[in-house]
């Protein structure tokens, strides 16, 4: 099993360093939701689908190592609250070898 480490600031502001594993197809949506950091029913509402902005979390580094950003993506974050340049959605960023260290704020909700 191979794991990297990665901080999550929740949207208390509290910082997390967790163990993310690269072997399990999980991305970066579904490690925050499996860590309990954002409260239930406010991320991943659409499941993963880049449908809704539930998941947008801030890059707060490597954005270079990041996937290149699809068009479904960039278009669901035109349509979102709180978007910055750092902006991404967590469920469009799979957990690889190359997130080690990587530092993301999850956005707050729209409500």
């Amino acid at each position: 099993m191979s794991d990297v480490k990665i901080t999550i600031i929740d949207r208390e502001g509290e910082a997390h360093v967790i163990d993310a594993p690269t072997d399990m197809n999980m991305n970066l949506m579904e490690v925050i939701r499996s860590y309990e950091l954002a409260s239930e029913g406010t991320i991943g509402i659409c499941g993963g689908m880049a449908m809704c902005a539930s998941c947008q979390c801030y890059m707060l580094n490597y954005q270079h190592m990041l996937p290149e950003m699809s068009y479904e993506e960039e278009d669901m974050l035109d349509q979102a609250f709180h978007v910055e340049d750092n902006s991404r959605l967590s469920c469009q960023i799979p957990i690889t070898d190359e997130l080690e260290g990587l530092e993301i704020r999850i956005a707050p909700t729209t409500e």
